[in-house]
């Protein structure tokens, strides 16, 4: 009986509690148990919300238990509350289904909320199964299969300091785990920065997804017919239903299993239009081309900062201009303070970056720069002035005073070119954080980082509207002057 399978296991403990077993529930059943038989050892399980996967691995490391008793399982979630409902889950089925009994050992104190140690055949330190948050301590602790049932939630993924604090955590599973031993991730996607994400983020310095050697099973609620995946529970009217009420970002997040901004944001940052063509002075023809694009203006802003990391960022935006009303965002400099200087250098923060800005602004060919003088832009003019004539770089510095809110700027600047596709952006700009700034900027939201996206808006509100007139040929308008008449007179003057 060792080598029941585990959807037989399934079956006998829902006829146990007297329910159905669904079809997808037989699919993810068939799915770990192939898995583990094969030897995967690496396991994502990624499902729409109340399918009962948390139920199905539950049902799985009960039937590891049952087939191996001495194997020691680590449950890790996003709090503590959330890895305990799992190992009660489990306490559960191994004292209720009909092959699991024998395991219940007889102390109490074997029998824990957070922990238990079934009756096993060798004296190890760990339990059989332990639950943990994700925040906790588990230095020492080992374990042959570690679950990891949604780690990411909100609370540990709406901010770029906590996507990149879990993964330090996650990363920490490699010293827990043993020799050959297993890690099952189980979860739905709560941002575009995903840890389950099937391709890297470059923006955030991903190589490959963080996930990348995973092997995986991706069940949306909707098949590729567009058929529901659970008839029983979901049918199409209330699939619909369920779109309407929670909106497209977070039904394709939660229920489709593509990583969506589920915080609903302003822009979005799929509307910009890439590009890899680079700057082309062509000096035969005194113009500046982006590709086979000829430029008829440019602009640079500059917000500037010390740069700290958990100050306002320095950022510098540079946007070109065709003739036709397309915005080119061709770079985007972010400036940080030097590392410490030997002190005979001389050189303080202040002069630093106006040194690098000023060697951006003659690689540009920029006509002008404009300097934000809020804050310590008050001081830096002056001083990048010097640095322009240091550099031989014919630029004219422009001063201005921010004194509009900072919200309303981002979108009278950016949320009208974007939405007519008129915003263009050269690829090397995804390497930096400004689509992740772009991706979860909300206006309301005061304590959001939109460094970049105060830069790039400012440069753009320096730009001249281009977009053509288009009247028709003949038509009357008042403002338009019309040509000369002459009119006969039968008298002189």
């Amino acid at each position: 009986m060792k080598n029941l399978p585990f959807w037989v296991f399934v079956k006998i403990w829902n006829q146990r509690m007297s329910q159905a077993t669904p079809d997808i529930h037989i699919q993810m059943a068939n799915w770990l148990e192939h898995s583990w038989i094969n030897g995967d050892k690496r396991l994502l399980l990624m499902a729409f919300r109340s399918a009962g996967k948390s139920t199905i691995v539950g049902l799985f490391a009960a039937w590891l238990l049952y087939r191996n008793p001495n194997l020691r399982i680590l449950v890790l979630a996003a709090d503590l509350a959330l890895a305990k409902k799992m190992v009660r889950n489990v306490k559960r089925i191994i004292e209720a289904h009909p092959l699991t009994g024998k395991l219940k050992p007889h102390k109490a104190d074997q029998w824990g909320a957070e922990r238990f140690t079934i009756n096993r055949t060798l004296e190890l330190r760990d339990p059989s199964m332990l639950a943990k948050g994700i925040t906790a301590n588990i230095t020492g602790s080992r374990a042959d299969v570690i679950i990891c049932d949604d780690v990411e939630v909100p609370q540990t993924c709406d901010s770029a300091d906590k996507r990149e604090d879990l993964r330090a955590r996650l990363a920490e599973m490699n010293y827990v785990q043993v020799a050959g031993g297993t890690q099952l991730y189980v979860g739905t996607p709560h941002s575009y920065y995903t840890i389950y994400a099937d391709e890297p983020r470059v923006e955030i310095g991903e190589e490959q997804a963080f996930l990348s050697e995973f092997k995986r099973l991706k069940l949306p609620i909707l098949t590729k017919d567009a058929q529901s995946a659970w008839e029983d529970r979901y049918s199409i009217q209330d699939i619909e239903r369920l779109k309407r009420a929670t909106g497209m970002n977070k039904f394709y997040s939660q229920m489709m299993l593509e990583p969506r901004n589920i915080a609903e944001s302003r822009l979005n940052p799929d509307l910009i239009k890439i590009y890899d063509a680079p700057l082309d002075m062509r000096k035969e023809l005194g113009a500046l081309f982006i590709g086979q694009t000829k430029m008829v203006s440019a602009s640079a802003y500059w917000d500037p900062a010390f740069g700290s990391e958990k100050g306002d960022g320095s950022v510098l935006a540079i946007i070109f201009a065709d003739k036709h009303g397309n915005f080119y965002l061709h770079h985007l400099a972010y400036l940080k303070a030097p590392e410490p200087l030997k002190a005979q250098e001389g050189v303080d923060a202040a002069t630093h970056q106006c040194k690098v800005v000023a060697g951006i602004a003659k690689q540009h060919y920029l006509p002008s720069l404009t300097v934000e003088a809020n804050g310590i832009g008050k001081f830096l003019p002056a001083i990048l002035r010097n640095e322009l004539v240091k550099a031989h770089a014919p630029c004219v510095v422009e001063e201005l005073y921010q004194s509009r809110n900072k919200q309303l700027r981002i979108l009278e600047s950016l949320d009208t070119i974007m939405a007519a596709g008129r915003l263009y952006m050269h690829s090397s700009i995804r390497a930096t954080s400004f689509l992740m700034e772009m991706r979860e900027w909300r206006p309301a939201l005061l304590n959001a980082r939109d460094d970049a996206l105060d830069a790039v808006a400012g440069a753009v509100a320096l730009q001249p509207c281009r977009l053509p007139r288009l009247f028709r040929s003949g038509a009357q308008s008042w403002h338009y002057a019309k040509a000369a008449h002459k009119a006969k007179a039968d008298y002189s003057v």
